[in-house]
């Protein structure tokens, strides 16, 4: 039995496990470094400053570099607890179907997290520690794409919005034998438009040329 031939079966017992697998993913998508940090080590919403983006881009540049490993651990951590979960779930059916399956979900929650009024980040580095999760080739390619147009331009959102356009093509050229190949590879899709959908704005700047570089800093003026 397959994952189409599941989701294929219209019964009450397939829609609650598909439900309740998802729900399982997203709970710790809404853990937010950022928020968290934040709030622990500086009594304050980082979503209130810069960007207003619950993200580590606009953390590093609100309050520097000395808490951003908190940021890092969370929302990576988290996306390997979903990915985890996915993979025990969906075991049985198909491990790298549960995989995209819980980094779906878990980006959902790192932009909509129930904790937080469902204003949260871009969902960045929760999808990058999911590419890692993956398949070495799926993580060298996105990642590879993000560090290279990082470093060349010093647009992080560019590197972003690349990355998350090579997901569905590099998930083509691996999975296409796979079995559940259509699941895994519509949910590639909706993976990098939800990167594509966050990062509109930073879009628009790119393209009008009023976008932000990175810039390394030590310290910064909260901090």
């Amino acid at each position: 039995m397959d994952i189409l031939a599941m989701v294929g079966d219209r019964t009450l017992a397939s829609a609650l496990i598909l439900l309740g697998a998802a729900a399982l993913c997203y709970l710790p998508g809404g853990l937010n470094g950022a928020i968290i940090a934040s709030n622990v080590f500086y009594g304050d919403d980082v979503r209130e400053h810069g960007s207003g983006n619950a993200g580590l881009t606009n953390f590093y540049r609100t309050y520097g570099a000395k808490y951003a490993w908190c940021v890092i651990l969370v929302d990576m951590g988290k996306a390997a607890i979903s990915a985890a979960l996915g993979a025990w779930i969906f075991g049985p059916l198909g491990v790298v179907f549960g995989k995209y399956f819980a980094g779906f979900f878990c980006i959902v929650g790192h932009m909509f997290p129930l904790l937080y009024r469902f204003k949260g980040g871009k969902g960045i580095l929760c999808s990058g520690m999911t590419l890692i999760l993956l398949n070495w080739r799926v993580a060298l390619v996105c990642w590879g794409t993000f560090l290279l147009l990082w470093a060349t331009t010093k647009y992080v959102s560019l590197g972003s919005v690349c990355a998350a356009v090579a997901l569905p093509v590099i998930t083509w050229v691996v999975y296409r034998g796979n079995d559940s190949f259509a699941a895994i590879f519509a949910l590639s899709l909706l993976m990098a438009a939800m990167v594509l959908w966050a990062h509109r704005g930073n879009i628009q700047r790119l393209l009008s040329g009023t976008e932000s570089k990175f810039e390394w800093h030590k310290g910064a003026p909260r901090a």
